[in-house]
């Protein structure tokens, strides 16, 4: 059967490249759902996702999303990891990517169609948008209702805006090459000796002053959040990581963040991802402290201004 479309006249130029017979198409989209890694090339602007579940056999609770507006003026990028609650009652009836997914799609489109709102009120309104999902039916008040951690970036021709939101990151680097980590580190602050217990840290340290922040049901939370603006000339890439790519640095000290972000220049997030997989099936001890768990959900996003 023949296939039929709009003349190529009317097709926006960065569309037209990925799908003219005659033009280049640099790589596959990103799949929806599951593992993620595609590479879209438009103009002067590379982006790549890579996504995976610590346990194949377990949800993915991470959450990526890059938008590159059809204008062609600016984008964004939204970073989720969602916190995986301890066995028993968490007062929701609805998983942790259940929360990530709709506070994700939530961010991503008001990213995009909020532009004159700042990231904190953005985060505001989709929190208390998703929250107001499952109201009726959840307990929003218990300290383990679905919540994650935040990276939000949002660019125009000439500003680069970044929130981060507990222990994921964005990675800066310059157009001299240096590279500046923007992180929320209230929780790596706190003396691993105080976190004795899940108890304990929900009743002292979640979302408490003294303690550290996540996204879960109160919109007031995004005030908490480490946020800035940044002159887009001056910004070459952006790189958001959750703490389960992170750990190829923070964990395995295998190089620091400068060296990271050429490893996924050079050869992609989903190499930095099997490197970190690489690691913790070799039973690195690595340089860390706080172990945590065996195999986490590894998320990157990376973005070539």
């Amino acid at each position: 059967m023949p296939r039929h479309g709009p003349p190529e006249d009317i097709i926006p130029p960065q569309i037209r490249l990925l799908t003219s017979p005659s033009g280049p198409i640099p790589q596959l989209l990103p799949a929806i759902g599951g593992d993620c890694e595609g590479v879209v090339q438009t103009g002067r602007m590379r982006t790549e996702l890579a996504c995976e579940p610590g346990d194949r056999d377990r949800p993915n609770e991470d959450y990526a999303s890059v938008a590159l507006p059809a204008s062609g003026q600016g984008g964004s990028l939204v970073v989720l990891d969602g916190v995986t609650p301890p066995a028993g009652d968490d007062g929701c009836l609805h998983s942790v990517p259940w929360f990530t997914a709709r506070l994700g799609g939530a961010l991503g489109e008001m990213c995009v169609s909020l532009r004159d709102l700042t990231l904190p009120e953005i985060l505001s309104r989709a929190i208390a948008r998703t929250a107001g999902t499952h109201a009726g039916t959840c307990d929003l008040s218990h300290p383990r209702t679905p919540q994650a951690t935040v990276v939000l970036a949002r660019w125009d021709p000439a500003h680069v805006e970044y929130l981060v939101l507990s222990d994921s990151a964005l990675l800066v680097e310059s157009a001299s090459g240096e590279v500046t980590a923007l992180l929320d580190d209230r929780l790596a602050l706190l003396p691993g000796t105080a976190l004795t217990s899940h108890t304990v840290i929900d009743a002292t340290f979640r979302n408490k002053e003294g303690g550290f922040f996540t996204a879960a049901a109160d919109p007031a939370v995004a005030e908490r959040a480490v946020t800035g603006r940044l002159d887009r000339d001056g910004v070459r890439t952006l790189t958001a990581l959750t703490d389960g790519a992170m750990r190829w640095t923070e964990r395995f000290g295998e190089g620091d963040w400068r060296e990271l972000v050429a490893l996924v220049r050079k050869e992609g997030g989903q190499a930095l991802v099997d490197r970190v997989r690489a690691l913790e099936l070799a039973g690195s001890e690595g340089t860390s402290a706080r172990r945590g768990k065996t195999h986490d959900d590894a998320t990157v996003v990376y973005v070539e201004l």
